[in-house]
């Protein structure tokens, strides 16, 4: 005997053709109560042409309802990627999507950012003004010149009492001065104080452009975390979507069985409130996903913070060959903390070296042009010139000051040694952070490796308990643990992916190689 099988279309139920000995009324217990040829029972959901009735000429209401039931069962939109619709879902629940907007990459992040930025834009400023503060002249290498020029007079009344008991007045008498002059002076030796200023001003000048780097390192790390922050939390939308959709087929496969009198309202219900559950948490998990993109935004400076952006990333990569010997070379060498650390030790010495400076003899020099007028309204000079040039140089020394030299060497020397505290400080905290971000950071690559496998169970043990699911075999609160736990495997690798990713950004920043995430460096 030959069965020939064919598909209805638009049909989810498929339709074979068998003949009455295969298909007896005593034998026809289910739906899958049939045998095909090779004695194997037809799957469930087999529509059967032979026009097995009961005796009567119709259908049995068991075969009616069973067909009905495995229709509900059967329907797509249970598999990952397939949605469905409830009407009984409570609610409408609107899309699983994220508003379009500028899709933006790490690189043009930071780009804009380092661009515009406030903080950054100030540590530049003060850089500028580090540079400009580094000239001869406010070394004291170059001579001040001034020029002076000034007018006067006076209006006088004089009464005189001769000896011969005569007597002279003279009122409104006015006479007239002129005064101008250019002077030239010239410091030619201070013990050593100009050069020593003149490495001093260097000095403040490379702390300027480090404190400058630092910014923008501090920003571009920043912007990084915040950037695979947003991606993270992208993802999670996505997953609690996705859960969402579970959701609502489940309530779907519930009323359907509620309405057929499989299941009671209890267990409908008990999926509506699920449903409800992971809806409120997708609602709370777009106003996270608004708040990172606001603070991203924000970092970037951007007119309008609240403006949508979209990471172009749709998962978090990570650098898995990092090397704990390499780090702590480049830390030890690169690492702006460091270096500024070392230059205030540099200037500590420098400053000592202008105090002691004030131990030497000073030798000054000076010349000037001087022009003098003087006009006389009563006098037997009507007015007087005096027009000529003068020049001096001094030597002097500092003898005593009230011990004040002694105090200010005294308070730089131990200027000098907290410096050279607070350089080994800052050595052994970096070193220590360097070393906990590092075990942090191998740590979550083995968490990223056992998080990836657990998924890959957790996947294989909903797609087992759907099926079970389906069949009637498990109930509504074991599916919900079964996909509770996919959900947080998921999450767990979303946020193990974005740990390893933020300890990646720290020991890049740390080990002074976080530029090399700018574009162009």
């Amino acid at each position: 005997m030959k069965m020939n099988k064919t598909r209805k279309k638009n049909s989810p139920l498929a339709e074979i053709s068998c003949t009455p000995e295969q298909c007896r009324p005593e034998g026809f217990t289910s739906p899958a109560g049939c045998k095909d040829p090779s004695g194997k029972k037809n799957p469930a959901g087999i529509t059967h042409r032979c026009g097995n009735t009961n005796g009567a000429g119709k259908p049995t209401p068991v075969i009616m309802f069973l067909t009905l039931l495995v229709t509900a069962l059967l329907s797509p939109g249970l598999l990952p990627g397939q949605s469905g619709n409830s009407a009984g879902a409570g609610r409408t629940m609107r899309a699983a999507t994220i508003p379009e907007g500028q899709v933006v990459d790490l690189a043009g992040c930071i780009v804009r950012g380092l661009e515009n930025n406030f903080n950054v834009l100030v540590s530049r400023n003060n850089q500028a003004v580090s540079e400009n503060n580094l000239t001869p002249g406010n070394a004291g290498y170059l001579p001040e010149i001034a020029f002076t020029n000034r007018f006067g007079g006076t209006l006088n009344t004089t009464h005189q009492s001769l000896a011969d008991g005569g007597e002279t007045s003279a009122k409104g008498i006015h006479n007239t001065s002129n005064a101008a002059g250019v002077t030239v002076g010239m410091t030619l030796f201070r013990g050593f104080q100009v050069q020593t200023t003149m490495k001093k001003l260097e000095e403040l000048s490379k702390v300027g452009a480090l404190n400058s780097q630092m910014a923008m390192e501090n920003l571009v790390a920043r912007i990084a975390s915040e950037y695979y922050h947003y991606v993270e939390q992208v993802s999670m939308y996505h997953n609690l979507a996705y859960a969402v959709t579970l959701s609502r087929e489940r309530v779907r496969i519930d009323e359907q069985r509620y309405l057929l009198g499989a299941s009671s309202k209890l267990d409908l219900l008990q999926s509506k409130v699920y449903f409800n559950a992971d809806s409120s948490r997708l609602d709370r998990q777009n106003e996270v996903l608004r708040a990172a993109q606001i603070r991203l935004n924000a970092l970037m400076a951007a007119e309008d913070v609240g403006q949508t952006i979209l990471p172009r990333d749709t998962a978090i990569s990570i650098n898995e060959n990092l090397n704990y010997s390499d780090l702590l070379g480049s830390t030890l060498q690169n690492n702006t903390s460091l270096l500024i650390a070392t230059r205030q030790q540099v200037i500590s010495g420098l400053d000592y070296k202008i105090i002691a400076s004030r131990e030497y003899p000073y030798l000054t020099a000076s010349t000037g042009y001087n022009y003098n007028y003087n006009g006389y309204e009563s006098s037997t000079l009507r007015n007087q010139q005096v027009q000529g040039m003068n020049y001096g140089v001094t030597l002097g020394i500092d003898l005593f000051d009230g011990f004040n030299r002694k105090r200010e060497k005294a308070n730089a020397r131990i200027e000098m040694e907290n410096r050279q505290y607070q350089y080994r400080e800052i050595e052994q905290e970096v070193k220590a952070d360097l070393l906990t971000i590092f075990y942090g950071y191998e740590n979550n690559l083995r968490l990223l490796r056992l998080e990836e496998q657990n998924l890959e169970v957790a996947r294989e043990n909903l797609e087992i308990a759907l099926e079970r699911y389906k069949l009637g075999s498990l109930t509504g609160l074991e599916l919900r643990e079964v996909q509770k736990s996919l959900l947080d495997a998921e999450e767990r690798l979303i946020s193990v992916k974005y740990q390893a990713k933020i300890a990646e950004i720290s020991l890049l920043q740390i080990s002074g190689k976080i530029m090399d995430l700018v574009p162009g460096t």
